[in-house]
C-alpha cells in the first residue's frame, strides 16, 4: 500500500496538533499547515511533520500552500481542516465585523481548502474532514454566529460529498461539543462556565482534543472507504441528549 500522505490545516491548535501526532505515529507522512511557523517549530506534537505556512482564509495562500504540499508529498491522501473560533454572543450584540470574522474563520477556510485540494485528488481519490459543532445541530442560546458558520460547514460537506463521490473523494464532518482546547480557554478557565457546560453534556464532562483527533484520523483512513457525506457527533451526548432545565 505504501506510505500515506496527509495534510492538517490548523496544526498548531489543540485538535490539529494531536491529529498530526496520531497520524505520524501510524507511520503516515504529514504536512502541517500553520499560520505561525515559529510557534509550530516549538510544538512538540509536530516533530516529524513538514511545516508549511498558510492563511486558511486566503484563497491565494491556500492554493500556494497546496502547490508546496503536492511537491513535497507527490500525492495527498487525506486532508483535515482544524481551523476555527468561538463567539458566544446574542445576535443583537454582535458587530458586523465579528460575524464576518466568524464566517471567514470557520466556513470560508473550509471552502478555500476544498476548492484547492479537490482538483488535486480527482485522479486518485482521497478523504477530506471538516469540523463543525454540536451548536449547528441543536439550538443553544448566544450561539447565532458560530451556529450559522458551523451549519454552513455541514451543508458544504453534504454538497461536496455528492459532487466528488464519482472521483473517489470522501468528504465527512465532525460535530464536537465543548472541547478543552486553547480556543475554549475563556470558557474552560471559568469555573462557573465550565460547570454549566459540563451539565449540558449527557456524559457529565467536556471533551478532550485527543478524542476529536482520534475521530479525524479514523475518517482519514482507507478502511472508511464507504463513508461519505456524514456529520458525526462526538459531543458527550450534547446535541441529541441535551436536557438542561431552563
Amino acid at each position: 500500500m505504501g506510505e500515506r500522505n496527509f495534510v492538517i490545516i490548523g496544526a498548531t491548535g489543540s485538535i490539529g496538533s494531536e491529529a498530526c501526532k496520531k497520524l505520524l505515529d501510524t507511520g503516515g507522512r504529514v504536512v502541517a499547515g500553520v499560520r505561525d511557523l515559529e510557534l509550530a517549530k516549538d510544538t512538540e506534537k509536530l516533530r516529524g511533520a513538514d511545516l508549511l505556512q498558510v492563511d486558511a482564509e486566503d484563497w491565494d495562500s491556500v492554493d500556494g500552500f497546496f502547490d508546496e504540499a503536492d511537491a513535497l508529498l507527490g500525492r495527498i491522501d487525506g486532508v483535515a481542516v482544524c481551523v476555527g473560533s468561538i463567539l458566544l454572543k446574542p445576535a443583537h450584540l454582535t458587530r458586523r465585523e465579528e460575524f464576518e470574522r466568524v464566517l471567514s474563520k470557520n466556513l470560508s477556510s473550509c471552502f478555500a481548502v476544498l476548492r484547492s485540494v479537490a482538483k488535486r485528488m480527482m485522479k486518485r481519490g482521497g478523504s477530506i474532514v471538516f469540523i463543525s459543532s454540536a451548536a449547528a445541530r441543536h439550538g443553544f442560546p448566544n450561539h447565532e454566529a458560530i451556529a450559522a458558520a458551523k451549519a454552513g460547514v455541514i451543508g458544504l460537506t453534504l454538497s461536496a460529498a455528492a459532487t466528488y463521490a464519482g472521483y473517489g473523494i470522501r468528504v465527512n464532518c465532525l460535530a464536537p461539543g465543548l472541547v478543552r482546547s486553547k480556543m475554549a480557554k475563556p470558557i474552560t478557565d471559568n469555573e462557573m462556565s465550565l460547570k454549566a457546560s459540563q451539565s449540558m453534556h449527557a456524559l457529565g464532562r467536556i471533551g478532550n482534543p485527543e478524542e476529536i483527533a482520534s475521530a479525524v484520523v479514523w475518517l482519514l483512513q482507507e478502511e472508511q472507504s464507504w463513508l461519505t457525506g456524514e456529520t458525526i457527533g462526538i459531543d458527550g451526548g450534547l446535541a441529541n441528549l441535551f436536557s438542561k432545565k431552563r
